[in-house]
């Protein structure tokens, strides 16, 4: 008897001894997924390549250990990085995967960011919808009282409102933002309050106003090697010398900001930073610079911008729900067997003890009576092993016949999904360039006409494919090989 007393003894304490070995390894291990994620974060204005592979450690770290706020917001930050990089579809589809593991781990707070940043995704692409995300985030955010989130939708819904040119709504969101960022002492996001102000001003036509928030705003950047923020700054300045007609001031901001756009590598600044610089150019009526410019615009329209990205979002999140719905059935599957497994571990501990507790304390006519139980209970649990086979068969014949059909509906979303359209902000850009050249008299009448012509069936051809492709579901998308 002592010596089971012993055993039993031994046998706990060795059990507490690993179990905090293994705590110990783990607490350190999420830290690291934590610190790695917001170093990710911390670089997204900075180099948003670091950001991506920052996260990309995050992430697989954080799968080893199945530690779920770890893998919700790595797939955030990797997201926000591809964000930075231009690459929507890549960002979007990060952030779906994101908001199901913050559900699985029950994280409102990761819920709300990652709808805040979906709403900053569809800003330039679908108003009503960035709207409804960003203010489905609100909603959250103030149900637990997330005071810097909060900002951080101000400024998000101000940005959406200065496109949808509700230029005193939008500045109304910025001033709120700015009193609770100077309160918590954000000089990264107090930077983009007064690039935000200096926009809104500028769309007013306050001009002077403008330039007093911008270049306050150039000046805070700078001191904290905000390389995106810097280079969208100066693209606004530049734009309000042009207006101005102060075209030296201009080329130099322009040229700075060209340098940090370079930094931070991304397209769309890059692009916008060209068409800035066909702008001045034309005002300064140096119109072969101006034509170059142009013609560089029209090929980064020709072949970066073909991706229709609100579209292909939308196709991204259907994909992503039917994907979800099989999973949410393999859980439900899974959660089942395990409450049913661990139902019958607790009673097979529970009988084991008791069997322990005979051994110890029973005489040899109870532990006659105690074995017949322990007969009994075997029986009862290999019969219910057989009703769980059963049933868990049942569950795998479902599974298989509901993966089935989810297979061919991704055959068909896939054949949608590979769709490229032109956009064709590019062959208008052409348009007005042609009839600015042509009103200069640069540019011969018969050529100009022939490329306008070009230009015009261009826009009608892919109209009228977009057109046929919206109508008709069954109408197989074009290759990418099949565009002009």
């Amino acid at each position: 008897m002592k010596k089971t007393y012993t055993f039993l003894l031994v046998f706990f304490v060795s059990l507490g001894v690993y179990a905090k070995g293994f705590n110990d390894v783990s607490v350190s291990d999420t830290a690291t997924v934590i610190s790695l994620n917001k170093q990710a974060f911390a670089n997204r204005l900075i180099d948003p390549e670091q950001t991506v592979a920052d996260a990309s450690k995050a992430l697989a770290l954080a799968k080893k250990l199945n530690y779920y706020n770890g893998i919700g917001e790595a797939y955030r930050v990797l997201g926000i990085g591809r964000y930075y990089l231009d690459q929507p579809e890549q960002s979007f589809d990060n952030y779906l995967i994101g908001i199901t593991y913050f559900v699985k781990a029950n994280n409102l707070a990761g819920e709300a960011k990652v709808y805040n940043n979906i709403g900053i995704l569809f800003r330039d692409h679908d108003y009503n919808r960035s709207l409804d995300y960003l203010k489905k985030s609100l909603d959250i955010a103030t149900r637990i009282g997330d005071e810097r989130l909060i900002a951080s939708l101000g400024l998000n819904l101000g940005n959406v409102y200065i496109r949808k040119n509700s230029l005193h709504q939008a500045l109304k969101f910025y001033d709120q933002s700015t009193v609770v960022f100077e309160k918590l002492k954000d000089s990264v996001n107090l930077v983009q309050c007064l690039l935000n102000k200096g926009v809104v001003y500028q769309r007013l036509n306050q001009h002077d106003k403008a330039l007093e928030f911008l270049l306050k705003a150039n000046v805070a950047a700078k001191r904290q090697d905000l390389n995106e923020s810097v280079a969208s700054v100066n693209l606004t300045i530049a734009s309000i010398y042009i207006s101005q007609k102060k075209y030296d001031e201009a080329e130099k901001i322009v040229k700075e900001g060209i340098a940090y756009t370079q930094l931070v590598k991304d397209p769309k600044l890059d692009y916008d930073y060209k068409h800035t610089a066909y702008e001045l150019e034309f005002n300064r009526k140096n119109f072969e610079r101006a034509l170059f410019y142009l013609q560089e615009v029209y090929r980064i329209d020709s072949t970066t911008y073909k991706l229709n990205t609100s579209v292909q979002m939308k196709l991204i999140e259907a994909k992503r729900r039917q994907e979800e719905q099989v999973k949410e059935n393999e859980r439900v599957a899974e959660r089942q067997a395990y409450d049913r497994s661990r139902f019958w571990a607790v009673c097979t501990v529970a009988g084991l003890l008791l069997v322990v507790i005979g051994l110890l304390f029973g005489n040899v006519k109870r532990k006659a009576k105690t074995n017949a139980q322990l007969t009994m209970l075997n029986e009862e649990v290999l019969r219910q092993k057989d009703n769980l086979d059963r049933i868990n068969h049942h569950l795998e014949e479902i599974i298989d016949e509901r993966t089935k059909d989810l297979q061919i509906k991704n055959k068909k979303l896939s054949e949608h999904s590979s769709y490229l359209s032109h956009q064709i902000r590019g062959p208008i850009a052409t348009l007005r360039g042609l009839i600015n050249l042509e009103k200069e008299g640069l540019v011969d009448q018969q050529e100009c006409i022939n490329m306008m012509d070009k230009c015009v069936s261009e826009i009608d051809e892919k109209i009228i494919e977009m057109s046929d492709m919206l109508h008709t579901p069954s109408h197989k998308a074009p290759t990418p090989g099949s565009l002009s």
